[in-house]
């Protein structure tokens, strides 16, 4: 086994870099047809999630490998090699196998004991089954993954110790307050209809909103999930919207969940901003000086009254500094055309660029932002009280779906997956953890001694078939000296030199097998073939054989 894995994950990089670096379905299935034509490597595939890409592949040269993958990743991440080789690690045969168990039992996740990475690692095995691009190793050890992963759950408490991303990222939303008895009642806009959006749904159903509207591109996917929704028996209301929706829905909605593969922003700061401040009527307010006939003010944002985003907008148009929470915040002026200073997808302007550097763009605009770095965010964010939010957003994309400035707007809460990051960071491990990394161990332990072993197996039954060949020949040779034996006659003699050999060979194969899987037997294939002189081509061709059905449920090394 020489099983190398490179990537990158949220624990390695910051999530700027796992946003550029993010791989639409294109590039990963070129991705792994340009691995498998690279010389290093004879099979491969990729584990590409919102927190994590990792390129496994079986290779013949260590440090080429490395290079080669590392070289891969970079030109289909769209990300310089140069740029994404700090942020890269490692793994090497048993410590890859340790890595991808560790990563199944959700010890590696965001949020420890999360089950969602199973159902990725499974697509990950899928992807390399349809291109073929998994061979035995990629097979075996991915198919294992899944069943240490699925036995960590069974017998650990390992799911005590976090929550899935989804119910992490509402219990943030709540801030405290239970989450079945913050969602009572509430309206809720789902954006997307893929699998963690439709967890997504699934789980607000769960907790108790009133009502889910599903927003996705293909609109028949987006009333699926409403009609699965209505069926599911919560009681609760869902229907389906197209996404030129979306804005009017703001405005009604009090909790918005987004998990799209969109590669521009869904959800600008300016969305935001709007539905906040137009989103829902204004109290009646007492009559002004003027008169009954005075017209109204226009309200401003949640706990924002007009007189203050007046402020802000000729601060804005004056290009200077202003005041607020103590903190002074640069304000540009707005740029002719639609207003937004970052062009039309927010995109290119806010990718890497911490959001504590970012202003609202349109009334606030960061005007600094080619000097912006990416900088932990662990204290400087503040957030409303969940009572005093107008509008909760969780976002549980990568790239984001939502514009990271949203968060200075009053009234509105934004949880996405670098908050997410932070909140679980410092938690702490239960003591199942423990449990599982026992069965981590274990289960590494059994793969090598497997796939150890699958390797003499050629050997092995190259030998049986000399064996069975000799046996063959002296049965021949017999009846030419002896041709007056009857069938009867024959047969039995023909099965007692058949017992006599297998018989002779079953303690030397079954020792061997058992030598050849711990660590260092990998030398007792060649012994057996310099002690019986065995066919270097005949041990070739019955390991091409094996490698070419790596299905093949019969194979004694296989692991189980």
């Amino acid at each position: 086994m020489s099983l190398l894995v490179v990537g990158l994950s949220h624990r390695s990089a910051p999530v700027s870099v796992l946003e550029r670096a993010s791989l639409s379905a294109d590039a990963k299935v070129k991705l792994l047809h340009d691995t498998l034509a690279a010389e290093p490597a004879t099979e491969a595939t990729v584990l590409a999630t919102c927190n994590r890409i990792e390129l496994y592949a079986d290779v013949d040269k260590f440090h080429a490998g490395v290079a080669e993958l590392s070289t891969l990743l970079a030109q289909h991440s769209g990300v310089a090699l140069e740029e994404l080789t700090p942020y890269l690690y490692v793994h090497y045969e048993d410590r890859a196998v340790h890595h991808l168990f560790s990563v199944a039992c959700g010890l590696d996740s965001m949020v420890v004991g999360e089950g969602q990475i199973l159902g990725q690692i499974k697509d990950a095995l899928a992807l390399g089954q349809e291109l073929h691009s998994a061979g035995r190793l990629i097979n075996d050890l991915f198919q294992q993954a899944l069943r240490v992963g699925k036995r960590a759950h069974s017998e650990t408490g390992i799911d005590r110790a976090g929550q899935s991303l989804v119910t992490f990222g509402l219990e943030q939303l709540a801030v405290g307050t239970p989450v079945v008895e913050w969602a009572a009642g509430k309206r809720a806009l789902v954006i997307g209809a893929g699998s963690m959006s439709s967890l997504a749904a699934a789980t607000l159903a769960r907790v108790g909103v009133a009502e889910i509207v599903v927003a996705n591109r293909t609109a028949d996917r987006a009333e699926r999930l409403a009609e699965i929704l209505v069926a599911s028996g919560t009681g609760v209301a869902a229907v389906a919207v197209p996404m030129a929706r979306v804005a009017d829905e703001l405005t009604r909605v009090d909790v918005v969940v987004s998990c799209t593969g969109a590669t521009g922003l869904v959800l600008t700061a300016d969305d935001v901003l709007a539905a906040v401040s137009w989103g829902s009527a204004p109290d009646p307010a007492p009559q002004s000086p003027a008169g009954p006939d005075a017209a109204p003010a226009r309200p401003g944002p949640a706990g924002q009254d007009a007189d203050v985003l007046a402020r802000l907008v000729a601060a804005a148009e004056a290009g200077g500094r202003l005041a607020d929470a103590g903190a002074a915040r640069t304000i540009s002026a707005p740029v002719e055309g639609d207003g937004c200073p970052v062009g039309p997808d927010g995109r290119a302007a806010l990718t890497g660029v911490d959001a504590n550097s970012l202003e609202l763009h349109g009334t606030w605009a960061d005007q600094g932002e080619a000097a912006a770095q990416r900088q932990p965010r662990r204290t400087t964010r503040t957030q409303p009280h969940a009572s005093s939010v107008r509008l909760a957003l969780l976002d549980l994309a990568m790239p984001r779906d939502i514009d990271a400035a949203v968060h200075r707007i009053p009234g509105v809460r934004l949880v996405d997956i670098e908050s997410l990051a932070e909140a679980s960071a410092d938690a702490p491990m239960a003591a199942d953890v423990d449990a599982v990394r026992g069965i981590v161990a274990q289960e590494v332990a059994a793969f090598g001694a497997a796939q150890r072993a699958a390797h003499i197996t050629p050997t092995v039954v190259a030998l049986r078939a000399m064996a069975a060949e000799v046996v063959a020949m002296e049965v021949a040779r017999l009846d030419g000296r002896v041709p007056d034996l009857d069938e009867r006659q024959r047969a039995e003699v023909t099965q007692t030199v058949r017992r006599v050999v297998d018989k002779l060979l079953h303690a030397p194969t079954v020792r061997v097998k058992q030598l050849a899987s711990e660590p260092g037997g990998a030398g007792y294939a060649e012994a057996l073939r310099e002690l019986f002189d065995l066919d270097p081509q005949t041990v070739a061709s019955v390991s091409r054989a094996d490698a070419a059905d790596p299905m093949n449920d019969d194979d004694p090394g296989r692991a189980s």
